[in-house]
């Protein structure tokens, strides 16, 4: 009997990558990698691009393996067309059955922030506990909620996706910030103000000039008071938005992932500033940095394919 393996595809806006898998009970174990860059405005192109890393792959692992993909925006669940790629050539297309009719095999598709918080709950930094939510800060702000080491997608399967919670208006008042549209089509969405883009922006409107995060940690450790206020009020408000995770998915651990996963003070500071938005008698969970970081996209996909395809 073959043992069971399975292609795990992250789709970004410059590269798609490719890592085989085999299962060894409950793990996967690495086989083959490959990345190609991504045909961001040529659908036919892309579906050529993954079939050719799938032909590849399966001659290396000899056999057909089953796909997952991840990637960024959503897939309605009535149309089974894609939503918000960060690939234009995919608005609109039904990925994952045209490319299952390619292939000839089932094909799964999952958000890129469930991946990651698959890929964390099992054999990450969250495995073997109850229950998990990974949150993702980096370009955007999205998630993922997982129980018992298996996602949870939700009804239209966007569970997860706290970035675009609204931030409450006494909350933006307090440290005198504008209500700031959403390319979501909201306005105060999280995402706007607690990813990297967002603290960017919080630099800029608080100390008056654009810096990336890296740089204003730098400067807030080595004595500078903007910088030190600017994440101060970037930790307010995160905290704000992890606290409401509390609330809603009361998960065991939330594992940061995304460039802000690297900001050091986050893990021992989210934990007493979260509390301050929680109510009396709530205990905040862990906040672990991840195991996998940027290199689980591809194995959070393999995983969600061996979740869901039979």
């Amino acid at each position: 009997m073959q043992t069971p393996s399975f292609h795990g595809i992250d789709i970004g806006g410059s590269k798609i990558e490719l890592v085989g898998f085999v299962a060894e009970g409950l793990t996967l174990q690495e086989r083959h990698r490959r990345r190609v860059a991504t045909p961001r405005d040529d659908y036919a192109g892309f579906v050529c691009a993954v079939a050719a890393l799938v032909d590849e792959a399966d001659a290396a692992l000899g056999g057909r393996s089953a796909v997952g993909l991840g990637l960024p925006g959503i897939v309605d669940r009535v149309t089974g067309r894609q939503i918000s790629s960060n690939v234009p050539a995919l608005n609109g297309r039904r990925v994952a059955a045209e490319l299952s009719e390619r292939l000839a095999r089932p094909v799964v598709i999952g958000n890129d922030c469930q991946c990651f918080a698959l890929c964390e709950a099992q054999g990450g930094a969250a495995d073997g506990l109850a229950s998990m939510f990974g949150a993702i800060l980096g370009t955007g702000a999205g998630g993922g909620f997982c129980i018992e080491g298996r996602l949870v997608a939700g009804h239209n399967g966007i569970a997860g996706e706290w970035g675009h919670w609204s931030v409450p208006a006494t909350l933006l008042e307090r440290h005198h910030l504008a209500l700031l549209e959403c390319p979501c089509g909201l306005r105060g969405c999280l995402e706007r103000y607690v990813s990297g883009t967002g603290l960017a922006m919080l630099h800029e409107r608080l100390a008056g000039e654009r810096a990336e995060a890296a740089a204003i940690e730098a400067h807030a450790a080595a004595g500078d008071t903007q910088a030190q206020r600017v994440l101060a009020v970037h930790l307010d408000l995160l905290a704000h938005g992890l606290a409401a995770l509390v609330m809603a998915y009361d998960p065991h651990a939330i594992v940061l992932g995304g460039g802000l996963s690297k900001l050091t003070h986050l893990y021992t500071m989210l934990p007493e500033a979260i509390s301050r938005h929680l109510f009396r008698g709530l205990r905040v969970p862990r906040i672990l940095p991840p195991r996998f970081g940027d290199a689980g996209g591809a194995r959070g996909a393999a995983l969600l394919a061996r979740q869901l395809i039979p």
